[in-house]
């Protein structure tokens, strides 16, 4: 049967997304953010920095679970107030204020969970920068520049962790257009 033809993967296509496309019995087209950062990380772990913590089960335990926060809890707020504070005024589109309330409510709760875990660990998952905290950068970085930068620097803990991870040198290159890969690539 393939698997363009099979109901379940039909169903994982509408559910979430996702639909391996099976080139070769060994290679899989990822669609999704995440699982291609993870998939890289894993891949290339062998060299540069170190995003997958996998020194034992309990830190990969961790690791994942911090990944399913941001997932589940910071992104889908951030990315609500991304879209109201910064993509839509792009398009001359008019922000929702209740809606920015809304998020921002949530937000700080989500907040006020980070400023408690920093305080027992330097990044979110462990003492060292990995996919957990390269996950909330381009969200991060939108609303810095947004009346929600608040949030972040109300936070003291949260605050020198955003700065932490803002100031990283692979960030700063991936944010300046000048020195960017991807708009130097038809250079």
């Amino acid at each position: 049967m393939s698997n363009t033809s099979h109901p379940f993967m039909d169903c994982l296509k509408m559910v979430f997304n996702l639909f391996p496309n099976w080139k070769r019995a060994t290679e899989v087209k990822k669609l999704e953010s995440r699982a291609i950062t993870q998939y890289i990380a894993y891949v290339h772990s062998s060299r540069g920095t170190q995003l997958l913590n996998l020194q034992s089960h309990e830190t990969m335990a961790i690791l994942t679970m911090w990944m399913e926060i941001e997932a589940h809890q910071f992104d889908p707020l951030a990315s609500k107030l991304t879209w109201e504070l910064v993509i839509k005024p792009l398009y001359g589109l008019e922000t929702d204020h209740m809606v920015v309330k809304e998020n921002e409510a949530g937000l700080e709760k989500v907040l006020d969970v980070y400023e408690k875990r920093l305080g027992e660990s330097r990044f979110l998952a462990c003492n060292t920068f990995t996919l957990v905290d390269l996950h909330h950068l381009p969200n991060i970085q939108f609303l810095l520049g947004t009346p929600t930068k608040r949030l972040f620097e109300n936070r003291p803990k949260v605050r020198n962790w955003v700065h932490e991870i803002t100031s990283r040198e692979a960030w700063k290159m991936a944010c300046d257009p000048e020195k960017s890969w991807f708009v130097n690539q038809g250079k």
